[in-house]
């Protein structure tokens, strides 16, 4: 089991990496997480949505991502409020203290998932969520050391080396802990490394004597290996540093969700891409795009009271491109109905009226892989692959165009249109996400804009990112750095 210091050490890319070390050596090997709480999700090919951390640890042991993996999923709608998904499905809106209380009586499905991925692998590669330290939470805990105890495995502490501190980090941490839970502990690695490794060593002799467990591993820091993140907005994201012809701003909304629908296209030849924070102007951008959100009524406000909304408007009527993902493209209509109060206390919502649609929020939620084809301005052949997450139902008005035409949803043929765009074809709406990264129409996509704005066409039909090499220079990395040898001294031995 790996356990990091606190959120954001790096535990889900040390599993990834893990997870693609131990299936290179012949292992049978699959990741699980209890418990996560994020906003980036997934659906499976069963319709089943589940975190994407562990999608990115299965395609790593190069498996197909199933609702096991991470059997309880934590969608924050709002500060003290969030949807749990239980193995794939929504059990409905819980307030913080209304699932703190509640959320031992998930222990028996924790454990039938686990058991279940234990009778098909010969290793389990176990993620911890936060810090196991945090002493508030020990007694309801279901997904640090009680998950550690429950499937009688060693855990391995990583702390993070950059943020600073790492060796009272790692040391606090681990004296807060019960006897029995520090027991536990076989090792730790130091994650995100930057300097020379002899001006370190002393302090990595002075922690092992102090918490009496080996340093297993110093892993680098590193840039230049693209992992999609698990839920924190990346660094990457936040500057237009990488120059391009084509500028596009994805507008950051307080209940954002799966922001990794735009990493093809970051990387994309010609494009600058960044989310704008509040007070960055829209005015040099070609591209703005409105993501995904958890709580799109509140995120629609908040672009109101930031005056984004009249700033978006005014862009649209002088022929920028606007694109709204889901709950995007549920703010671009005539108005949002939420009448059963699904995402917000609001109800009903103005939407921005870029396009002649109307969304209501029902409660039952559309959870699909889907198979796609374009229907205006994008000569693609190529069949767009994505997924669907929505409660809402958008209808379209007279003067309105479907973007898409849907094809398959999960295993079962269907007739379903998708989206909108408007007849002067620069405001574009749809529910799928993941569209762009589909190397055809995203190729098509940029050239439409690059043609819009008197640019040559691109031509080039390469990946950008080729998720198996990543997977590679990821492990290739870790291996480098880590006393592999101790590691399966460790996993041999159990606790």
């Amino acid at each position: 089991m790996i356990q990091g210091t606190g959120s954001g050490v790096g535990k889900s890319v040390l599993v990834a990496a893990l997870c693609r070390i131990f299936k290179r050596d012949g292992y049978r090997v699959a990741p699980f997480k209890a418990q996560n709480m994020a906003l980036n999700s997934y659906v499976t090919i069963k319709g089943e949505e589940m975190g994407r951390a562990q999608v990115v640890q299965a395609e790593a042991a190069k498996l197909e991502p199933e609702v096991e993996m991470n059997p309880v999923l934590i969608k924050p709608a709002a500060d003290t409020k969030a949807q749990v998904i239980l193995l794939g499905k929504s059990i409905g809106n819980f307030e913080a203290m209304e699932y703190h209380q509640f959320k031992l009586n998930l222990l028996k499905v924790v454990k039938g998932s686990y058991q279940k991925l234990a009778k098909k692998f010969e290793i389990i590669v176990i993620e911890g969520a936060g810090s196991p330290a945090e002493v508030n939470l020990m007694e309801k805990d279901i997904v640090n050391m009680r998950v550690a105890r429950m499937a009688k495995s060693p855990v391995i502490l990583v702390g993070d080396i950059d943020k600073g501190g790492v060796f009272a980090w790692i040391w606090g941490t681990i004296d807060l802990l019960p006897l029995e839970d520090k027991k536990k502990i076989k090792g730790v690695i130091i994650n995100k490394f930057r300097g020379d490794k002899k001006i370190l060593e002393p302090g990595l002799k002075f922690l092992e004597r102090k918490i009496h467990s080996p340093v297993l591993g110093v892993i680098p820091y590193f840039k230049d290996i693209r992992i999609q993140e698990e839920d924190s907005l990346p660094l990457k994201y936040r500057d237009f540093s990488k120059k391009g012809e084509i500028k596009i701003e994805v507008i950051y909304l307080p209940h954002l969700s799966n922001f990794t629908d735009f990493d093809y296209l970051k990387e994309e030849r010609g494009v600058s891409l960044r989310f704008t924070e509040e007070g960055q102007s829209l005015a040099d951008s070609d591209v703005i795009i409105i993501p995904g959100s958890k709580n799109t009524l509140d995120d629609l406000f908040y672009l109101r009271e930031r005056g984004y909304d009249r700033e978006i408007i005014n862009l649209a009527k002088n022929g920028k491109v606007v694109v709204g993902i889901c709950g995007g493209f549920q703010m671009l209509g005539a108005g949002i109905d939420d009448p059963y109060h699904i995402e917000s206390h609001r109800g009903r919502i103005e939407g921005l009226n870029l396009l002649d649609v109307y969304t209501k929020i029902e409660r039952e939620k559309i959870t699909h892989q889907v198979k796609a084809v374009p229907l205006k301005i994008f000569d693609s052949s190529q069949i767009l692959t994505g997924y669907e997450i929505h409660t809402g139902r958008t209808k379209l008005g007279k003067n309105i165009s479907p973007l898409f035409r849907i094809i398959q949803r999960s295993h079962w043929k269907v007739e379903v249109l998708d989206g909108a765009i408007n007849k002067e074809n620069n405001i574009l709406g749809t529910y799928i996400h993941g569209v762009f990264d589909n190397d055809e129409f995203r190729r098509e996509f940029i050239n439409y804009v690059r043609k819009r704005k008197g640019l040559p066409l691109l031509k080039s039909n390469d990946k950008c990112i080729n998720r198996e090499e990543e997977y590679e220079k990821l492990a290739d990395l870790v291996e480098d750095n880590l006393n592999k040898s101790l590691l399966y001294q460790i996993l041999e031995r159990g606790l």
